[in-house]
């Protein structure tokens, strides 16, 4: 049976391009934002693109904020794109601005420390050896980035040995930056895998897998 994905629709992201994606991966994709459908879809993508306060803004405008907390806790995937997975830290710094995010996970979005920004273009990742995220990926995949700001510093520490750890994923563009994180059924990547090929083509499936 065909799994059931929304796009949540907050007025930010390349909605129609990821639906595209995930419907290519043999995913049923609404593209809503309506609250009760994207409770209740097998998957959630949320997409997001631009400032990390006016996604926060649209976010909080259809309720996603909560839609997102209710379902990871009760293990209902959700999968973040770009400024989709920024949002879900505590906090994003834009030109002096501070923004809370979900907040379900520490830390900040803050401008990359590189010559050259926006980073924007092909790049590699470092991805632990057991994730799922990137099963059946070579080392040198490459996948598609555009953004100025990211997570430069992972905070969240994992002291019990019953809860797996999160799965965090870099890259470098100066200097390292979160690229993805797994976290049960909390997926996110920085980069887009709607824009990546073949690569973002298998991530998606990937994660369509879980659900």
């Amino acid at each position: 049976m065909s799994k059931n994905v929304v796009v949540l629709d907050y007025g930010s992201g390349n909605l129609r391009s990821a639906q595209r994606a995930v419907e290519r991966t043999g995913a049923t994709v609404t593209v809503t934002s309506d609250f009760r459908q994207a409770l209740d879809a097998d998957g959630l993508l949320v997409p997001g693109v631009g400032a990390f306060e006016a996604c926060m803004r649209g976010l909080r405008a259809v309720r996603g904020e909560q839609v997102i907390g209710r379902r990871l806790a009760g293990g209902r995937p959700v999968l973040g794109i770009c400024v989709g997975m920024q949002i879900l830290f505590e906090k994003g710094v834009e030109h002096g601005v501070e923004t809370a995010g979900c907040d379900e996970w520490p830390g900040t979005v803050e401008p990359l420390d590189a010559p050259v920004v926006p980073h924007m273009g092909w790049n590699t990742v470092d991805a632990p050896a057991d994730t799922r995220m990137f099963a059946g990926m070579d080392a040198d995949t490459r996948f598609y980035f555009v953004h100025s700001y990211g997570v430069r510093h992972w905070v969240l520490e994992t002291h019990s040995e019953k809860i797996r750890a999160p799965r965090v994923t870099w890259a470098t563009h100066g200097q390292p930056f979160v690229a993805a994180v797994e976290n049960g059924p909390l997926w996110a990547t920085q980069f887009h895998p709607e824009k990546s090929g073949d690569a973002g083509a298998a991530l998606l499936t990937n994660w369509v897998d879980t659900l």
